[in-house]
């Protein structure tokens, strides 16, 4: 931080008596809260804000104030059309004061002047902000300030059916060792196509279903490309980057994995509720997804023996040049420009109680989320969680993030464009990725750079 500890506590602690002051007169505060992503196994992306506004009020009746605060919350399953409403909610002037959404939103509603930097509202040198994991901050983070606060983490990994591995000839030991395997670059993503192919000719799995990727655009296509050797940022200029080996060693692979008949040329577009069918009830080989996919299999597709059923580890490399990988997606919490600068700081605190241990850890055991810091890895209900705290040893520590990056979502819709492309046989994997190069260099110029 750049400024030290005991100031800017003052400076927030000033703040905050001014603006309890200001509510203890107006007596009924009403804070508004939008989220994305949720649904019946993530609700606590609500529940803890308002679990911390009964905190707050019961700490401003010790103090002598009359203080309610009155939670109106909207929350979208799905992403699109959340986004679009908080757009046009900013348009409009009625931006509501907490934004949850995904750390990529960052870049863009900060420089559109959407949201107020969190960091001249909070104090991170104070607990609970004090033991959040330092990745997470840096994922919330944009030239050279802090926006948000993470309200979650995840990571990314494979997963493989037990019981298949064992129709072809795995053992016990075999499937237990596969996960430090993959690590080190000893089983790769062509092993895998491999391993699925065998399932299928051992028909324990249908054609086509060898290997069940995410059937849509998303994050974790970014691990492919890391896989193959991509980088997404220079790390010397700080620019972007687009590399053309790894994009073309990617789209490859998928190509092969058409031609093996482990997916179909045809995949994308399926269903996520076809997909959830498949890979919950066994009938999958291999496939992708995240941490949370758990707690949704469980609650909504039936599944009964997670750690009986499934192995999972990081996404494999692809080739000597990639390395296994995972990425982390973490929502935030952010606060909007909308409202006054009371509002503000009163949503901020009710964000940084929110961010206590104990509250974070009901949204994350829930949901199959991850710690947001090291304090609430260690607190009993998650530590005793056997797939939250493996999965916080064993896949977040080597997660990363796409960038916060305004312009990155260029890239993005290009590079998945010139996936499709490739998956399809639309286009040549040579002519995708020629595409890819001249849309991103035509919108970008000298911002990115292509290797």
């Amino acid at each position: 931080m750049t400024v030290l500890p005991r100031l800017k506590s003052a400076i927030l602690a000033t703040a905050l008596l001014a603006s309890t002051a200001t509510f203890a007169m107006a007596k009924d505060v009403t804070i508004s809260v939008w989220a994305g992503g949720t649904g019946p196994t993530n609700d606590y992306r609500i529940e803890a804000i308002k679990m911390a506004a009964g905190v707050v009020e019961r700490q401003a009746k010790i103090r002598g104030e009359e203080l309610t605060i009155k939670i109106e919350a909207q929350t979208w399953t799905g992403w699109d059309d959340f986004k679009q409403a908080v757009t046009l909610a900013a348009e409009s002037k009625k931006a509501p004061n907490i934004i949850v959404s995904g750390h990529e939103d960052i870049g863009p509603w900060s420089q559109s002047g959407l949201l107020r930097p969190i960091e001249d509202y909070v104090d991170f040198d104070a607990w609970p902000l004090n033991q959040l994991y330092p990745n997470l901050i840096d994922v919330s983070s944009y030239d050279g300030r802090i926006w948000g606060i993470p309200q979650d983490a995840e990571a990314r990994p494979f997963f493989f059916s037990k019981s298949h591995l064992k129709a072809i000839g795995y053992s016990d030991a075999d499937i237990e060792a596969l996960p430090a395997k993959v690590e080190s670059g000893e089983y790769t993503l062509y092993s895998m196509l491999d391993d699925a192919k065998k399932m299928q000719d051992a028909k324990v799995v249908e054609p086509g279903k060898g290997f069940m990727p995410r059937p849509n655009n998303g994050t974790d296509y970014w691990q492919f490309y890391q896989s193959f050797g991509g980088e997404m940022i220079d790390a010397e200029s700080g620019k972007l980057v687009l590399d053309r080996q790894a994009l073309t060693g990617m789209y490859q692979f998928f190509v092969d994995a058409v031609e093996k008949g482990v997916v179909p040329a045809t995949y994308l577009g399926m269903t996520w509720d076809t997909w959830h069918q498949a890979v919950a009830g066994d009938k999958a080989g291999i496939w992708h997804g995240g941490t949370w996919h758990k707690a949704e299999w469980e609650a909504k597709w039936g599944l009964k023996d997670f750690f009986g059923q499934m192995q999972y580890s990081l996404i494999p490399a692809g080739n000597e040049k990639g390395r296994a990988n995972t990425i982390t997606h973490p929502l935030v919490y952010l606060l909007s420009t909308g409202g006054s600068d009371e509002d503000a700081t009163l949503a901020a605190e009710l964000i940084t109680t929110a961010s206590e241990p104990y509250i974070n850890a009901l949204h994350a055991v829930k949901s199959g989320h991850l710690a947001i810091g090291s304090a609430e890895a260690s607190i009993p209900f998650y530590a005793n969680d056997r797939w939250t705290s493996a999965a916080t040893e064993g896949l977040l520590p080597k997660a990363n993030a796409i960038p916060n990056n305004s312009d990155f979502g260029v890239v993005w819709k290009a590079m998945y464009k010139g996936l499709e492309a490739s998956w399809t046989k639309t286009n040549s994997v040579a002519d995708a990725v020629k595409a890819v190069e001249t849309e991103v260099r035509n919108a970008l110029g000298d911002k990115i750079v292509i290797r």
